[in-house]
């Protein structure tokens, strides 16, 4: 029996987390006097707990936004005294879809999950879905208390049938260990104390229940891990490499290599909490230092020396979507892993699942709250482990670059061997000999701006201008690409993502050619612009805002596309179906209603020719 069990609780929201955890953690002593009798005379508003009884659900919701409305929002963690010797953590998180993010993050670190489920309500599509992220998660044991047992008077046959539904869903995801029980955890029934409500029930309280469960630690593997969080300088030749051992253990002695370059060294040191160590194991945070001088940055992870693993940059993965903006495929994304750091390109939506029948569905996107199989690429070589051997390396977060917002939780399910099978190819001739035979340099035009607004119009006079003084250039044009290149996509917020993609990635090899490259793109969403720019040095990609009000380009309508958006024919049209955002810092602006030539002449300007 380990000395410390985590514990998450899950389940739809009004299931009764809340009280529970307030009830278990009453009745085994666990809160201070004061804590408990603040909730015995505080009430929120609607309460149905007399004054002078505590309110349980008070014990843990303790943000004010929680008090008034009565709901989880943030995961509450409290120690739990299990009354044998144990203790253990246990983390009430929150039922609501809004805030699933903070229930997959509860039991990413949890050996043993309490599900709730409402007897009078029933299982629900939520109920469902924790019971899927737990078993994602990792979580082997998860104990099934159906609640407010009271309400429909104990009945056997509706706890019979709830736990039913639960027991042939957890078969489905893969749970080891179902443990059911009936509770009330607003009268206490089952909860501590066992209770005659229900003489059909023949087991033990939720407390015997936890009293039995054993911590099982996802890492398995005794590969020894140690992400480098900071390193260390001070005076002399002093450089250490301080972090926290994940997995395995590192001794004096040892040799260890760091995954992203494969150079190695012998351990000269280790320092624990400022004392000098023969050995750092997992869990503990030490300091490092080295036989000699090697390159080792914030980032990147230590592995024992010998061992087969190698950086990656293509891994399958499954995610959780936290956010309302629906996963893109192509679109890029900032991975974060403890301290390591890269970009990350969602290339390939395998499926997603259905979390109430445990089916898998082909899919192309992913939204808020599902949960999908995928493939990513990063844009250099990661250490990333399988989660079900180092649950720490193994997971990691999607950010969305511009906002800063938690996209997605992710799990490594495996390597890719494409990751490791292709190679960059150098040759002799590069950009710079190119530009010197052809006799200029190379960018990248990017022309955004509304449908009508005068983009390829502009950039053909541009051009024109251009291939006069003899500069070598080509225009790719967002209709033309879709005749050939980008047949296969549409118009919805992902495809024109991948759209966008592709043409920024033909744009870069011609520029590496040495041409100058117009690209006329709509482009409509900052993020998809801004994720090509990315991929260019500074000066290498100019953005041209050309700016035409919306009802100019509607009474120009060239193509005809604003007269069959206004008729229903086209209900995802720039401009009129779907968001136009405008460059907040474009490079260059010109105004579409204005001279061409003026147009052409402030665009050379500004670009240098």
């Amino acid at each position: 029996m380990t000395a410390l069990l985590r514990i998450v609780t899950c389940g739809s929201v009004d299931d009764g987390k809340s009280t529970l955890i307030g009830r278990l953690l009453a009745e085994t002593l666990s809160v201070p006097e004061d804590v408990l009798e603040s909730a015995r005379w505080t009430r929120r508003s609607g309460s149905i707990i007399p004054a002078g009884e505590v309110d349980f659900s008070l014990l843990t919701d303790g943000l004010e936004a929680e008090r008034e409305q009565g709901i989880t929002i943030d995961v509450a963690y409290r120690h739990l005294d299990l009354q044998n010797g144990v203790r253990a953590i246990i983390a009430d998180a929150p039922g609501h879809e809004q805030y699933t993010r903070n229930m997959a993050v509860a039991a990413s670190t949890a050996d043993v999950g309490i599900l709730l489920v409402d007897a009078a309500r029933g299982v629900r599509t939520q109920t469902f879905r924790h019971l899927y992220i737990c078993a994602l998660m990792g979580v082997k044991t998860v104990i099934v208390a159906i609640n407010k047992m009271d309400a429909v008077g104990f009945d056997e046959g509706i706890y019979h049938d709830l736990v039913g539904k639960v027991s042939e869903s957890a078969q489905k995801v893969g749970i080891d260990r179902l443990i059911t029980l009936p509770v009330s955890a607003l009268a206490g029934d089952f909860v501590t104390q066992p209770s005659d409500a229900a003489p059909w029930y023949g087991g033990g309280t939720l407390l015997d229940v936890l009293r039995t469960v054993e911590s099982t630690d996802l890492s398995t593997s005794e590969c020894f891990r140690l992400p480098v969080q900071l390193v260390l300088r001070a005076g002399g030749n002093y450089r250490g490499y301080a972090g926290t051992v994940l997995s395995g253990a590192v001794r004096v002695g040892d040799e260890v290599t760091v995954g992203r370059t494969g150079v190695s060294a012998r351990v000269a040191g280790i320092s624990i909490g400022g004392a000098s160590a023969d050995e750092g194991s997992a869990g503990q945070a030490i300091a490092i230092t080295l036989d000699r001088e090697i390159d080792c940055a914030r980032g990147d992870m230590f592995v024992q020396s010998g061992e087969a693993r190698v950086p990656n940059d293509r891994y399958a993965a499954e995610l959780v979507w936290l956010t309302e903006q629906p996963l893109a495929r192509g679109r890029s994304y900032e991975l974060v892993s403890g301290p390591l750091r890269a970009n990350a390109t969602v290339t390939n939506i395998r499926d997603k699942v259905d979390v109430e029948s445990g089916h898998r569905h082909a899919a192309r996107d992913l939204t808020i709250n599902e949960i999908g199989h995928v493939e990513l690429a990063t844009d250099l070589p990661i250490m990333l482990d399988q989660y079900d051997r180092v649950r720490d390396t193994g997971s990691f977060l999607l950010v969305n670059r511009i906002t800063g917002d938690t996209a997605a939780a992710g799990l490594m399910l495996h390597d890719m061997r494409r990751g490791t099978n292709v190679h960059a190819q150098a040759f002799d001739s590069d950009r710079g000999s190119r530009a010197k035979s052809l006799g200029h340099d190379s960018k990248v035009l990017w022309f955004t701006g509304l449908p009508g607004s005068g983009k390829s119009t502009i950039a053909n006079a541009v051009e024109r201008e251009l291939n006069d003084r003899g500069i070598h250039t080509y225009i790719l044009d967002g209709d033309n690409v879709r005749l050939g290149l980008n047949k296969d996509l549409g118009f919805t917020p992902e495809d024109r993502a991948e759209n966008v993609r592709r043409v920024g990635e033909v744009a870069r090899l011609m520029a590496d050619a040495g041409l100058v490259v117009l690209v006329c793109l709509v482009s409509p969403y900052r993020g998809d612009r801004d994720e090509v720019r990315a991929r260019f040095a500074v000066g290498d990609f100019v953005e041209i805002h050309v700016d035409t009000p919306l009802e100019v380009c509607v009474e120009r309508d060239p193509k005809g596309l604003y007269r069959r958006a206004g008729a229903g024919a086209i209900p995802n049209m720039t401009g009129l179906g779907q968001d136009y955002e405008a460059p907040l810092q474009a490079e260059l602006r010109v105004q579409g209603t204005g001279s061409i030539d003026d147009a052409v002449r402030s665009i050379l300007a500004g670009v240098g020719f």
